[in-house]
């Protein structure tokens, strides 16, 4: 029993700071995957794939990032519609 035994609270107080320092990393891993999700389900609703977008994006110099994409396409449709079409406009065919 951990609560009773000194040192095997000890042991498991050094676990939790191993594993709350390798999550802290994790954690921006798992946001940007979840940012990509968003962004290629939105697009996908455009008629584009997630790649075909990101990599027009960054020909037409569109300067958002994939966190400011993301909650674009959850929370103002419209916009990212909008600047769907502004990608789609300066791709080269």
């Amino acid at each position: 029993m951990r609560s009773k035994n000194y040192s095997r609270a000890a042991e498991a107080v050094l676990h939790a700071g191993q594993h709350a320092y390798v999550d802290r990393r994790k954690k921006k891993r798992d946001f940007r995957r979840l940012w990509i999700v968003r962004i290629s389900a939105a697009v996908r609703a455009h008629g584009m794939t997630y790649s075909q977008f990101m990599a027009a994006a960054k020909q037409t110099g569109i300067g958002l990032d994939r966190k400011v994409l993301a909650h674009l396409a959850a929370t103002e449709p419209d916009s990212f519609a909008t600047i769907v079409e502004q990608v789609r406009a300066g791709a080269p065919a």
